[in-house]
C-alpha cells in the first residue's frame, strides 16, 4: 500500500484526468478518421488511480453520504446540524443525489472506460482484471444506496453513444456482481503484468484476488433475506476462492497529511468532513452505551474530550480523563442536537495548571483525533469484517467455512481492535485487553445474529454506507427512535432518492426504475435485497 506525495500525485495527472476526454474531443478536427468523443491515448492505470484516490479522497461525497446521511442515520454520530438529515430523518433530495451527480460522470465513467481499454490486451490482463474489481467495488455502493440503476448501459455515452442508460434490475446487477468478481479473480495471475501504480496493494495480484473474493463475500451475504440459497451458494464460492486472511491484507487507502479542500484530495476527504466544522459531530450515545456496556477497550481510545477550538480540531487540548471523571463518557442521543439536554459548567485544571470552564458542548464526547488526521487510512474491507461475515454464514449456513461461528467471530473481534493501530498514533491492544473484551461479549444463545452484527457495526465506525448496508441486511443493532418534530418520516429509511437530473434527462428509464418501487421515489422504499421479515 503506498503514500500517496505531491509529486506522484501531480505527475500521474490525476488533476487533469476529468477533463481529457472532453479536451480530446476538441484537440484535432482535420483527422476525420478519429473518432470525436473518444480520447485514443487515456491510461487506464491513471483511470484506475484516479477511482481509487477519489473514493475516499472525494469530501464533497464522503460529506454528504458518509457525516450528513448514513453514519448519523445508523447512529454512530450525530449532534451536529451537518448530522440532522441522517440523524432525524429529514429529507434533503440534494444531498441524497449528490453521489450519483458528482461520481457517474467522473469514477464510474473512468472505470467503465478502463475495462474497456484494457479488455483482451494480453500485456494488460492483470490490469483489466483489477479494473473490473474496482468496477463491481463502485457500482455496489451505487446499487446498495439506491436500488435499481443504470449498469449495463452506464459508462458508455462516450464509446457507444448511450446517454440515457436503461436501470438494470439490482437482481440481475448481483448476479453480474458475482459474475465479474469470480472471472477477475482467476484471471489475475502474479507472473502477468505488473500493476505498478495500484493506491491499494501496490500492484500485489495475491492481494487482490483476496480482496476480489472478500468482496464477492460481503455482496453474497447481503442476499440472505432475498435468496438465501443464492447467498449460501455465492458465499461458498468466495470462501473456497479463498478470502483475506490476516489484517495485513486489509484493504485501505493511505492518504497523505494535507488537508482535503475539495480539489486537492490527496488528504482523508471523511476526515476533512468530519474536521472542518466549527463544531465537529459528536458520538452517539447508541454507540457509547454499547461499547461502556461491554468494557469495549476501544472506547477510551477512540472517545475523547477536547476544549473548543473552532476549525483548529488539533489544535484543542484533550480533557478526558478530567471531564470523565464528572460526566463519565456522555454523547448525544439519537433525537438530539449538541445544545439539548443541557449540562451546566463547571471548572477543571488543564495540564498546563490554567483553570479552565467545562461548557455544555466540551461535555459531549466526540472522535478521538487519530480517527480524522488528515493522514488516517480509509478502510476499504478489513479483515475483521470478513471473520464477522463468516461468523453470520455459519450461524446461518451450517458449519461449512472452515471453523465455527465462535472462532470467527473471535478472530473477527481481535482484528477489529488491531485494526486501529493502522491509524498514525492509534492504539495497540495488549493480549490481556483483547482476551478480556473477547469474554465480555460472548455469543448469547438465540442472539448470535445480533452479537455479530453489533460488533460489525462497531467495525465499520467511519464506513457510513457499509454499516448503513449492513444494518439494512441484518436489523442490527436495534436502534432506538431518532424522530422529532423536525422529522419528514418517522421510520428509518432505507435507501437514497434519485437525482432531479436523471428525472429530467433520462426520465423514461427513471419512471420504469420508479415503479418498481411501487410508484414513488421514496427513501423509505426498499431495494431488492432488503426484504421486509
Amino acid at each position: 500500500m503506498k503514500l500517496i506525495t505531491t509529486q506522484q500525485y501531480i505527475g500521474r495527472g490525476l488533476v487533469t484526468l476529468l477533463f481529457v476526454m472532453l479536451l480530446s474531443a476538441c484537440s484535432d478536427f482535420g483527422d476525420t478518421n478519429i473518432d470525436p468523443v473518444r480520447s485514443s491515448n487515456l491510461d487506464p492505470e491513471k483511470q484506475l488511480n484516479l477511482v481509487q484516490l477519489g473514493y475516499s479522497g472525494g469530501l464533497g461525497v464522503n460529506e454528504r453520504v458518509s457525516v450528513m446521511l448514513t453514519m448519523p442515520m445508523v447512529q454512530q454520530i450525530g449532534g451536529i446540524w451537518a448530522n440532522r438529515y441522517g440523524q432525524f430523518y429529514i429529507e434533503n433530495k440534494p444531498y441524497m443525489g449528490y453521489l450519483w451527480e458528482n461520481t457517474f460522470n467522473a469514477q464510474l465513467l473512468n472505470i467503465v472506460d478502463a475495462v474497456e481499454r484494457t479488455d483482451g490486451k494480453e500485456d494488460q490482463t492483470n490490469l483489466n482484471a483489477i479494473c473490473r474489481i474496482m468496477k463491481v467495488y463502485l457500482f455496489a455502493r451505487f446499487t446498495d444506496l439506491y436500488g435499481d440503476i443504470p449498469y449495463t448501459e452506464a459508462g458508455k455515452g462516450y464509446f457507444e453513444g448511450i446517454v440515457r442508460p436503461v436501470y438494470d434490475r439490482q437482481e440481475d446487477i448481483y448476479h453480474d456482481f458475482f459474475r465479474e468478481l469470480s472471472e477477475a479473480s482467476e484471471q489475475l495471475d502474479p507472473s502477468a503484468d505488473n500493476v505498478e501504480n495500484d493506491f491499494f496493494y501496490d500492484g500485489n495480484i495475491e492481494a487482490w484476488k483476496k480482496f476480489a473474493n472478500s468482496l464477492h463475500l460481503r455482496l453474497a451475504m447481503r442476499l440472505v433475506k432475498a435468496d438465501p440459497q443464492l447467498a449460501r451458494e455465492e458465499a461458498r464460492k468466495a470462501y473456497e476462492a479463498g478470502l483475506l486472511q490476516n489484517n495485513a491484507e486489509t484493504c485501505m487507502m493511505q492518504h497523505e497529511n494535507v488537508q482535503n479542500d475539495y480539489t486537492d484530495i490527496r488528504g482523508n476527504g471523511l476526515s476533512a468532513a468530519l474536521n472542518q466544522s466549527s463544531e465537529p459531530s459528536r458520538l452517539s450515545n447508541t454507540l457509547v452505551d454499547i461499547m461502556r456496556e461491554s468494557n469495549d477497550p476501544r472506547l477510551a481510545e477512540m472517545a475523547k474530550y477536547y476544549t473548543t477550538y473552532e476549525y483548529r480540531p488539533f489544535d484543542r487540548t484533550d480533557i478526558t480523563e478530567e471531564v470523565r471523571a464528572v460526566v463519565g463518557y456522555t454523547g448525544v442521543n439519537s433525537n438530539e442536537y449538541l445544545w439539548d439536554n443541557w449540562k451546566g459548567s463547571f471548572e477543571i485544571t488543564l495540564p498546563s495548571g490554567e483553570t479552565h470552564v467545562v461548557t455544555n458542548n466540551e461535555q459531549k464526547i466526540q472522535p478521538a483525533n487519530f480517527l480524522i488526521a488528515n493522514n488516517a487510512p480509509y478502510l476499504h474491507l478489513t479483515y475483521a469484517e470478513v471473520e464477522f461475515l463468516l461468523a453470520d454464514a455459519t450461524l446461518r449456513f451450517g458449519q461449512e467455512f472452515g471453523e465455527s461461528a465462535q472462532i470467527h467471530y473471535e478472530k473477527g473481534i481481535r482484528a477489529a481492535l488491531e485494526q486501529l493501530s493502522f491509524f498514525p498514533d492509534g492504539p495497540t491492544f495488549t493480549e490481556t485487553q483483547i482476551s478480556d473484551f473477547i469474554q465480555s461479549v460472548p455469543l448469547l444463545p438465540g442472539r448470535e445474529l445480533e452479537v455479530v452484527n453489533t460488533q460489525l457495526w462497531i467495525a465499520l465506525f467511519l464506513n457510513g454506507p457499509e454499516a448503513f448496508a449492513n444494518w439494512r441486511r441484518t436489523g442490527y443493532p436495534v436502534l432506538p427512535s431518532s424522530v422529532t418534530s423536525e422529522s419528514t418520516t418517522t421510520e428509518t429509511p432505507r435507501r437514497l432518492v434519485y437525482p432531479l437530473t436523471e428525472q429530467e434527462q433520462n426520465a423514461a428509464n427513471y419512471q420504469e426504475a420508479v415503479d418498481r418501487l411501487g410508484g414513488q421515489d421514496s427513501w423509505n422504499a426498499r431495494v431488492w435485497w432488503d426484504v421486509e421479515q
